[in-house]
């Protein structure tokens, strides 16, 4: 494990790195510098070579994790970062606040397996959420899983469950440090007794029981050279479906799949509705696109005893099926195929061939179907996205027929719970506005009636005190983009107010209205003024949208994110000198390349486990599963592309007087192997040298490299409180923005 926050370098390694790492700037350049940066030896020696392009790489040491040299760097560069975040006046202040505000109950929708209730609950500040177990709906919930006693700091999470169909056993797993590996344990419903079975090597897994809950479906990867505990960063290639016989060793698991000519595929396996069939997905990259297969297990009188016999009924990966539902023969997929905002169609096995497919559920002229659900046997509820907005309705399944639609406000359906089995529904509803409204629904009493199960309400905030809109703004191409915008209500739009604006832009990933404590004491006890722009890259009007921000179109999301930032200039909400970035991942590398096109436009940039690094990402982890919406430096078009805009090669001194960079907060953690700390590592550094020593750049560039940490998902409360009090202290200091009570 690596990068200590405190750790302290011993004399003798100090003196062995001083050629290496410098910790104090140049007396020369000490004058004329605000900040003095750890000088980072760099290797001018090292070129790559792109198609006859020489690119220099000079901080490629820092792509390894485990030396002395990077270790150094990290230490360095922490030592200067923590001490400005703890001289913020603002920060404790905000993590007082925060503290006090996060503070309220949080709870998933319930949902039944076998004949009892689950539902997740956090008390308010516990660090993860704990599964609870009822009788009925009005029985006392009892503690069933805590995930909170898989570790004493709360960095062990649960990642991903399932429980046997008989709702008897559940597999679930866990992850160490936000890393993405994953251990699956089992536990016994009756008594929560542990099952001895663990199952490693888990990397973004299925977990799917035979209905007869003798085994599991789940995906690992080969066994590799050197460590796998989150901070490596070598490729995950060969992931395998494997079958797990409950009471055996994972030794004796059965290979269902495998790609040996295809390393990059990855596979999750689905057991039908009925028990019948198991559907396999195979995608290659992230975008919305898969081959499927399935394996009528009917064909396995002896049980699952190796290679199953596939039939490949979509193999090639012109669209994207998803499994919803089916009738015997007869299966329900959601489908991109011919409809770029989704579409429902019916396919019978026991006449495959295209042209018998039926559309169950048109294609919507704009709405975005964003899921599907059968819920008592004959009802499927759908989902839509309409400008950013969720809307849910119900169709009669044998016929497609709309039934109903049931009222939202503006917001979310951030989780819902009903299978073909269950007579109920759940849905959770959230906004900017308010944290969770949990409705349900019994399918069995005429007329449909849903109610409000569950309110969730935040002492010390009074919702009405601020609005929400939805506006409009042209893009640099005259593409209308929404935004939301939340304030005071009675804000004066005369440009005094502190903004920050929020994009993420790629991946199909929708960014819809959500409830964020931190963001509202950044309204509310800072000023400010909070906008998400739903820039392209994402899925807000389907596929056509996506494809829009993707591949050589990329530039289309900067441009987006940044006419967002002049219209909230233009419009009197905020002024560029007061206007922070935000996103992560790669959202993270919006924010840089935006930083480096356009400095002068914003006022603070806080990027969080960004991509820095665009010709290089492939190489790392699962950076290879990007190249759908990147693309590939490998290939000479898109390494021309890629370099136009690729955060790292992009830093440029800023012309003009008066102009320079915002300042930069970069944030990563050491077990991240889903965008390696290499990437704001690399970035750091490089911005340090070329910026940091311009006699012009008086705003700070710094990063901040948390330990025991990865990406975002598992996250503990306690480190997820920190993190937010360190960056709006940050953004607070660096713009001179003040508490208000």
């Amino acid at each position: 494990m690596f990068y200590r926050l405190q750790r302290v370098i011993s004399k003798p390694l100090f003196h062995s790195l001083r050629q290496l790492l410098l910790l104090r700037s140049s007396r020369k350049l000490t004058s004329k510098m605000s900040f003095q940066y750890p000088q980072a030896y760099r290797d001018d020696a090292v070129m790559d070579v792109y198609h006859d392009d020489k690119v220099p790489d000079p901080y490629s040491w820092l792509e390894d994790p485990d030396s002395e040299k990077t270790q150094a760097f990290v230490t360095a560069q922490n030592q200067l970062t923590v001490p400005y975040l703890e001289s913020c006046e603002v920060r404790d202040l905000f993590k007082e606040r925060m503290t006090e505000l996060y503070d309220y109950p949080k709870y998933s929708c319930p949902f039944k397996r076998g004949d009892k209730y689950f539902h997740f609950y956090n008390t308010g500040l516990q660090n993860q959420s704990v599964m609870y177990m009822q009788d009925s709906l009005d029985a006392e919930p009892k503690v069933f899983l805590d995930p909170n006693t898989f570790s004493e700091d709360g960095t062990v999470a649960l990642r991903g469950y399932a429980f046997s169909e008989d709702g008897e056993n559940l597999a679930y797993g866990t992850s160490a440090s936000g890393s993405d590996w994953v251990e699956i344990c089992f536990l016994q419903v009756e008594g929560a007794k542990a099952l001895e079975d663990r199952l490693e090597r888990v990397k973004f897994s299925c977990m799917s029981w035979t209905h007869d809950g003798k085994g599991l479906f789940y995906n690992s990867y080969p066994e590799q050279k050197g460590k796998s505990d989150g901070t490596e960063t070598s490729a995950n290639l060969h992931q395998k479906l494997y079958f797990h016989i409950l009471g055996t060793p994972q030794s004796e698991d059965v290979l269902c799949a495998e790609f040996p000519d295809h390393p990059k595929w990855m596979a999750g396996a689905e057991v039908s509705d009925d028990g019948g069939y198991l559907l396999l997905s195979i995608r290659e990259g992230c975008d919305p696109v898969n081959r499927l297969w399935y394996c009528d297990l009917k064909t396995t009188p002896e049980g699952i005893t190796g290679l199953l016999p596939w039939v490949k009924l979509i193999d090639n990966f012109d669209a994207e099926y998803e499994y919803v539902t089916n009738e015997g023969t007869l299966f329900t997929f959601k489908t991109n195929l011919d409809a770029p905002r989704y579409r429902l169609i019916n396919i019978d096995f026991a006449s495959p061939a295209q042209t018998n497919w039926k559309e169950l559920i048109p294609q919507h002229d704009k709405d975005v179907i964003v899921f599907a659900t059968c819920t008592f046997s004959s009802y499927v509820f759908v989902c839509f996205l309409h400008d950013v907005k969720n809307v849910l309705k119900m169709y009669r399944l044998s016929s497609g027929e709309e039934l109903r639609t049931f009222p939202l406000d503006v917001g979310s359906v951030v989780g819902f719970t009903g299978r073909k089995r269950d007579s109920e529904i759940f849905y959770y509803f959230t906004s900017f506005l308010s944290p969770a409204i949990i409705y349900h629904c019994d399918l069995t009493k005429e007329p449909l009636q849903p109610h409000i199960f569950r309110e969730v309400t935040v002492k010390g905030f009074s919702p009405s005190d601020y609005q929400t809109t939805q506006i409009f703004y042209p893009s640099k191409d005259g593409t209308e983009i929404p935004m939301f915008i939340v304030h005071k209500k009675g804000l004066k739009l005369d440009g005094s107010h502190p903004g920050f604006l929020y994009g993420y832009g790629g991946f199909n990933i929708s960014i819809t209205p959500s409830y964020s404590v931190s963001r509202l004491i950044f309204v509310r006890h800072l000023g400010g003024v909070l906008a998400v722009a739903n820039i392209r890259g994402g899925g807000e009007y389907g596929e056509t949208w996506h494809k829009a921000g993707m591949l050589a179109n990329k530039q289309n999301c900067f441009n987006d994110f940044q006419c967002a930032a002049e219209y909230l200039v233009k419009e009197g909400y905020t002024t560029s000198s007061k206007l922070t970035i935000n996103g992560g991942s790669n959202g993270g590398l919006l924010v840089a390349a935006c930083v480096n096109q356009r400095p002068e436009l914003f006022g603070c940039a806080v990027a969080q486990v960004g991509v820095m690094d665009m010709l290089k990402f492939h190489k790392f982890t699962i950076g290879h599963a990007w190249t759908t919406d990147f693309g590939c430096s490998e290939e000479k078009p898109q390494f021309d592309w890629l370099m136009k805009y690729s955060p790292l090669h992009n830093i440029r001194i800023p012309e003009g007087n008066g102009v320079q960079y915002p300042s930069v907060l970069l944030l990563t953690g050491d077990h991240d192997d889903r965008v390696v700390p290499l990437h704001s590592l690399k970035y750091i550094a490089t911005l340090q040298h070329i910026v940091g020593r311009s006699s012009k750049q008086t705003n700070p560039l710094f990063i901040l490299v948390d330990t025991k940490s990865g990406h975002g998902a598992g996250k503990p409360t306690s480190k997820v409180i920190q993190e937010v009090a360190d960056t709006y202290a940050f953004i607070a200091r660096c713009l001179n923005i003040s508490w208000v009570k």
